[in-house]
């Protein structure tokens, strides 16, 4: 791979936001994820968990609760408003204010015909799904005090609704509380402290499921209003509950950064008598998981930590299989940064703003120039989706979720910047979420999350072609400086070189999709988010994703499909002669954690962008939650 004079840039201050809730579609296999900044994220689990779509927030609208109906996906907040968004162009298609204050929760009936919050002053809020909006329909009987938190009944006939020290039954038609469910306090010191149902469940068979304040997790009868088992499960609260889509398990998130599965089975011999019983604890979070989902295979946990994590259930999946392994999803899922290898710029996405920094310059051991800030790019409402800087310098290019724009960089001991203008949209209905452009500023590169590629001819300004579609959402683009082919890489790890001159993929393209990629390339969990070239070896690919780096030499045969990814720093001390017999197109370096950028400079000088290492819950207040109950 060879020796290269590394910049290490580690400025870049992009701080993750930690994770307030969730809500999974079993209908789409898309994730949800709302977090505390009001950014909302969607996940496709079946395109490789990739982050598919980032809807951005906006101050004042922070997310408490999400909920799916069929294809539309709704959320509630303390701002005291219901928002239904629209997954095409990622922003709040519209909003209802619900006139109960601050609402903590939201659900659906199973029918997906109304919509239940819960608020501040008491009540719950029944709105009717129409077609292209919500309507408000009722109020149940109003209690003292907020509502925590609410769930259905299977039958949409009656509503459980968690609040301070209690849970109530209603009807849902009358609108009349039916039971009262009273919840125990803690014992000891804190016997005189109101308990705070945070979380129910409500089964077919009536079985009412809650988590509280106080640690507890109980399981009451609802046709009695009967108190059937408790378990103590922390010392802290239990702030989440979800249940399986078959009702044979329940899992519940802690303060304590773990989550807890119960269980409907015998636990006799004779296989008559079922019961709920406790029977994993998993232990993936640092901090309180504030946000679950239980899908067919696996716990899907997220919380103060910022780390969505997958943790695959191995009596619903094969053992030592891909689909048994944790996943710690890491983000972002696309590149933030650019870079101009011949001007020696960077260029930092935020969703507001774009940074532009130059970087130092050195002779030998001797630091001669410090990197420094050159100017800033404000974007207004629209959030920033991708961003690209050209090889020159010259030209940045970045989108929202309504346009294209283009800028003109001239850049001296003064910076001089102009819009270009605007360029249209093709036949897409999904926003562009990835740019790159060309070395000699003819060709402009767009993908969306159609799985669509555009490539538009900037001398012209008009669309050139479009890319056949693969079943796959690219995950990072990129144009060859020297063939002007087009290399993208898709979330199941799959390469492509298509020539825009031919319009066609490439024969290296072809031969590859024929023999297949080694299986241990398919296995990896976190997407490429950034590929470069070596300027002076026209078949080197540099490519990257979190954790590594690859060289992928074109000139060199591909590796068979059992083969090793050998780590080159372990491939170097191994003898000359079992490094010859190892030698194929993929060239591995691992010694890298939190990878944002790689490339290589015209002058062979290869530039690393690292995340800071940021000590997240330092910059977050506390008990996040009680905070903003006693506000």
């Amino acid at each position: 791979m060879g020796e290269f004079k590394v910049h290490r840039v580690r400025f870049f201050d992009y701080m993750p936001s930690a994770i307030r809730t969730m809500a999974f579609n079993s209908q789409t296999e898309r994730l949800a994820v709302a977090r505390a900044d009001g950014a909302v994220e969607i996940f496709n689990f079946n395109d490789n968990f990739f982050q598919e779509k980032v809807i951005p927030g906006q101050d004042g609208r922070a997310t408490e609760a999400l909920c799916w109906v069929g294809h539309r996906l709704f959320s509630a907040g303390l701002n005291g408003e219901i928002t239904e968004y629209d997954l095409e162009n990622l922003r709040p298609q519209y909003t209802v204010d619900a006139y109960g204050g601050p609402i903590w929760t939201i659900s659906s009936n199973s029918q997906g015909t109304q919509l239940a919050v819960g608020c501040e002053d008491g009540t719950v809020k029944i709105f009717a799904i129409l077609e292209e909006r919500i309507q408000f329909q009722r109020n149940l009987n109003r209690h003292k005090g907020r509502i925590i938190s609410l769930c259905w009944h299977p039958s949409s006939a009656q509503i459980a609704a968690g609040m301070t020290d209690m849970i109530k039954i209603f009807d849902a038609e009358t609108g009349h509380a039916t039971r009262r469910l009273l919840v125990d306090r803690a014992m000891g010191a804190s016997k005189n402290k109101e308990v705070v149902v945070w979380s129910v469940g409500y089964l077919s068979d009536h079985t009412i499921i809650s988590g509280d304040s106080a640690g507890k997790v109980q399981i009451w009868n609802g046709l009695t209003g009967t108190l059937v088992r408790t378990y103590l499960v922390t010392k802290w609260d239990v702030l989440v509950l979800s249940v399986s889509k078959d009702e044979s398990s329940v899992i519940a998130g802690t303060s304590e950064g773990t989550v807890i599965q119960f269980q409907f089975i015998s636990s006799t011999v004779d296989q008559h008598d079922k019961e709920w019983v406790r029977t994993r604890t998993f232990r993936n979070h640092s901090h309180d998981v504030s946000a679950l989902a239980h899908t067919d295979t696996a716990v899907v946990s997220g919380g103060m930590d910022t780390q969505l994590v997958v943790r695959p259930l191995l009596d619903k999946v094969e053992k030592n299989t891909q689909e048994s392994a944790l996943r710690k999803i890491a983000f972002p899922h696309r590149s933030l940064v650019g870079c101009a290898k011949k001007a020696g710029l960077l260029l930092f996405q935020f969703p507001d703003r774009l940074e532009l920094w130059k970087l130092g310059e050195s002779e030998g051991h001797v630091c001669l120039m410090y990197p420094y800030f050159v100017c800033r790019f404000l974007q207004g409402e629209d959030h920033i989706c991708c961003s690209a800087l050209s090889a020159c310098g010259g030209w940045l290019a970045y989108s929202t979720v309504s346009s294209v724009r283009l800028y003109r960089i001239q850049y001296n001991n003064t910076i001089s910047i102009n819009k270009v203008g605007t360029l249209a949209r093709a036949c897409s209905r999904q926003p562009v979420h990835l740019l790159c452009a060309s070395d000699d500023g003819k060709w402009l590169a767009t993908a969306n999350t159609d799985c669509e590629i555009h490539i538009y001819n900037l001398h012209k300004m008009k669309l050139h072609c479009m890319v056949p579609v693969y079943n796959s959402c690219p995950t990072t683009i990129a144009i060859h400086p020297v063939t002007n082919n087009l290399i993208s890489v898709h979330a199941d790890q799959q390469i492509f070189e298509f020539s825009l001159v031919q319009k066609e993929y490439t024969q290296w393209s072809r031969r590859l999709q024929a023999q297949g990629l080694l299986s241990l390339w398919l296995e990896r969990d976190t997407p490429i988010t950034h590929i470069t070239f070596n300027p002076k070896n026209p078949d080197h690919i540099i490519l990257h994703d979190t954790y590594m780096f690859c060289i992928i030499d074109q000139s060199l045969p591909f590796p068979e499909l059992n083969a090793v990814l050998w780590n080159q720093m372990t491939l170097k001390s191994l003898p000359v002669s079992q490094r010859i017999g190892q030698s194929h197109a993929f060239k591995i370096c691992k010694s890298f954690q939190h990878l944002m950028c790689v490339s290589l400079l015209e002058d062979l000088s290869l530039v690393v962008v690292e995340r800071p290492l940021l000590d997240i819950m330092s910059q977050l207040p506390a008990p996040v939650r009680q905070k903003k109950f006693a506000t």
